[in-house]
């Protein structure tokens, strides 16, 4: 017999770090759920998880990402707990603005307490444990809801762009958490490999767009072209992250007529393109990737006509988590 429970059972908390439009999205959300709590300003994945699951005083519940406006039909789901086990954790895809790709990614989910307490990922992963050192999902099992109630807008600055596209061209580039030989880079799961396509082809039709392709492909150049000259599991680190965007790269991109609010400084599109493409180029010679330079037109276009992929519902489960990556 179904036990339907409405998701406004569990609590609701909004996590956020240094989003430049957390303060705009969560009163977004507090206006659509009152009742909503905060972490704000927590280090670290599994940290900020972890003070997330204290701050509820329920045995399960709902996070909601700072780069995320929330479909106030989600306030309205009712969900069939018979069909999930104790330590599954439920999550709903959230639609990129940047590229329009629908899956895991900052879309919200309701966790286990007695998962993320016990969980050790990101900057608490053992350093043996490949699987749990950037993403929470080769070690947790998900359980995929195919309604989107959320849009994840990770363009409000050129450097959550960046940082956006950089992550996900580094992380949808790894098998079971780890790197793979740039050959082997086709034989990843499929909807992952043509995710990370469409982050390095998608996007430039919307402020800061064009960030994040240059972020996916940089990222993907970093890991799979000059793996050795960084180490990857950086990509966890936000305040590595951000150290690496304005000292060693926002530099390049001075001048021009476009602000940069994270510095302050004004940049120049067209040497950010120059560099995109050239980047494109290499990846295309030494990966043989089928990335497009798509321009504004191009990526309107793919956005209109893409059509989501289902994901299985909560009635089914699916064993290749890599799917519901972050």
């Amino acid at each position: 017999m179904a036990e339907l429970t409405s998701v406004n059972e569990f609590d609701i908390v909004y996590i956020s770090f240094d989003e430049p439009n957390a303060e705009q999205n969560y009163a977004d959300l507090v206006d659509k759920c009152p009742w909503a709590k905060r972490s704000h300003g927590v280090f670290g994945s599994d940290a900020a998880h972890k003070a997330a699951a204290q701050l509820a005083d329920t045995d399960r519940f709902i996070t909601v990402d700072a780069d995320n406006i929330v479909d106030p039909e989600f306030f309205n789901c009712e969900l069939d707990m018979s069909k999930i086990r104790q330590m599954d954790v439920i999550s709903w895809a959230g639609k990129n603005e940047v590229n329009g790709l629908v899956y895991g990614n900052g879309g919200i989910k309701c966790w286990p307490k007695e998962v993320v307490m016990s969980m050790r990922t990101h900057e608490a992963a053992p350093e043996n444990d490949k699987r749990a050192q950037v993403d929470f999902c080769w070690n947790i099992h998900y359980v995929q809801m195919n309604n989107i109630y959320c849009q994840v807008m990770n363009n409000g600055s050129p450097l959550q762009a960046w940082r956006a596209g950089f992550r996900e061209g580094v992380k949808m580039g790894l098998a079971d958490g780890d790197v793979v030989k740039p050959e082997n880079l086709h034989k990843l799961h499929d909807k992952n490999f043509k995710r990370l396509l469409t982050w390095m082809s998608v996007g430039e039709d919307v402020v800061n767009g064009l960030w994040a392709v240059y972020g996916a492909r940089l990222g993907c150049h970093m890991t799979n072209v000059t793996r050795e000259d960084w180490d990857w599991k950086n990509v966890r680190d936000f305040r590595w992250l951000t150290k690496f965007f304005e000292d060693d790269l926002f530099p390049q991109f001075e001048g021009g007529d476009e602000l940069c609010i994270n510095t302050g400084m004004r940049w120049d599109k067209a040497k950010l393109k120059d560099k995109t493409v050239e980047l494109g180029y290499d990846l295309r010679k030494k990966l043989n990737l089928k990335i497009a330079d798509m321009g504004e037109e191009g990526s309107a276009f793919f956005k209109e006509v893409y059509i989501n992929p289902s994901r299985l519902g909560a009635q089914v489960r699916e064993d290749q988590v890599e799917d519901t990556l972050e």
